[in-house]
């Protein structure tokens, strides 16, 4: 099937609303993208019919049951899992790394190393420093290479050692766009014997995951980042499933991935995630195996978005006062269409807020990328503003945001 944006954007009542009488453009998608009718009304029709837990002998804790399993399949086809056993729920990814980061770290030892990334959101971050805390376990930081925001791996390479047990690394940066070459920090992890913990959050909107292809320990996303609930995701490799001992109540099962959920899981939300997986399949063959929908559809949705990315950068090469931190390329393979600037005559705050009067949604600030905001320089001065394009942004908004910046910018 064709891409087919009109079709994309139809499906989104998000899209469609007016705000004190003018339409709306949402470049927000970092901090959570819109969500189609499918998402809404899977959600709503579980809710409304079938709210139940797990385990009873009656019909609706039956199709709770089945609800559980079915989003398990989903994700296993999202992140291209070895089973649906590897999938992990919990309330977000932040929620669920910290909770992760705790079970992980149960055998570490004072004299043992880790290692984050300043490219990181901080949830990568502070959950593996306040574990290392807890343990005496030194922590070091990768920094990144200012000229392009892309991960030092250079600088890796010398913090790797014998001690290092785990390194924790971004996928694609949720503030520049960059993404990182998770394949190679596995390869250099592993052959130190260390474990690698991956930030899908902001990649899986815009790639499509392969943790078998990838080799990666762990892997964690959130749906409500790829147009579903808010429902937190971690792929656990298999042979951590059982040899990891996760803080858990004693009488839930300590068998296969329920071990590391705690409490009830929103069953809702995984109705949700589910109908969002189906939403990213959309345009592949209806006949094949859904991992193959989604690499077909995921084709197709990067194209659009470097489509997107090559207009955004012709529009922001005409500006003067404006800097881009980044990559300044449109090529999908190196970053997402997610867009960091600073204004020479306007703070970041001051630009959003200008942007947000004109229903054009933006963010400003650092987005807890905070080691990246602090090795660049900008923490004091309110970071950056933080452009992001989803497959059903278009190339007129695009254009629409540019004509509001150079008004902006002229007055």
């Amino acid at each position: 099937m064709n891409f087919n944006l009109n079709l994309i954007r139809e499906q989104f009542p998000a899209l469609a609303q007016y705000h004190n009488d003018k339409p709306v453009t949402f470049f927000d998608g970092p901090g959570g993208s819109q969500v189609p009718q499918s998402v809404l009304d899977s959600m709503v029709g579980y809710l409304g019919r079938f709210n139940a837990n797990l385990g009873g002998h009656y019909f609706s804790s039956q199709k709770t049951v089945d609800v559980m399993q079915n989003a398990r399949e989903s994700a296993r086809a999202l992140l291209n899992a070895p089973s649906s056993g590897n999938i992990v729920f919990g309330a977000n990814m932040t929620s669920l790394t910290f909770q992760l980061s705790r079970a992980i770290s149960r055998d570490w030892q004072e004299g043992d190393e880790i290692i984050v990334s300043a490219l990181d959101h901080y949830s990568n971050v502070s959950s593996w420093q306040q574990a290392a805390e807890d343990k005496g376990v030194t922590v070091h930081q990768v920094r990144i290479n200012e000229d392009d925001c892309t991960l030092d791996l250079e600088h890796l390479s010398s913090l790797l050692s014998d001690k290092t047990r785990l390194v924790a690394v971004t996928y694609a940066s949720n503030t520049t766009g960059s993404i990182v070459d998770v394949q190679r920090v596995v390869s250099m992890a592993h052959n130190v014997g260390a474990q690698v913990y991956v930030d899908a959050v902001h990649y899986a909107p815009h790639h499509l995951v392969d943790v078998q292809a990838l080799g990666c320990d762990f892997l964690a996303c959130s749906a409500y980042k790829f147009f579903g609930p808010h429902v937190g995701i971690a792929y656990i490799a298999d042979q951590w499933l059982h040899s990891i001992r996760p803080y858990k109540v004693e009488p839930a099962t300590n068998i296969g991935p329920g071990r590391f959920e705690t409490g009830t899981q929103s069953f809702e939300g995984l109705a949700g995630v589910v109908a969002a997986v189906e939403y990213l399949a959309q345009f592949g063959e209806a006949s094949l195996p859904l991992r193959q929908r989604l690499e077909q559809s995921y084709q197709l949705y990067e194209q659009h978005e470097q489509r997107l990315s090559e207009r955004f950068l012709q529009r922001l090469s005409a500006l003067d006062g404006v800097n881009l931190f980044g990559i300044a390329k449109e090529d999908s393979q190196l970053r997402t269409p997610t867009f960091a600037l600073t204004f020479d005559r306007y703070s970041p705050e001051f630009i959003a807020k200008t942007l947000g009067e004109h229903n054009i949604c933006v963010w400003n600030g650092h987005f807890y990328a905070l080691g990246l905001v602090r090795q660049l320089g900008l923490e004091e001065s309110g970071g950056v503003v933080r452009i992001g394009c989803m497959h059903y942004n278009t190339i007129e908004e695009v254009d629409m945001l540019f004509d509001v910046l150079e008004n902006i910018l002229d007055a």
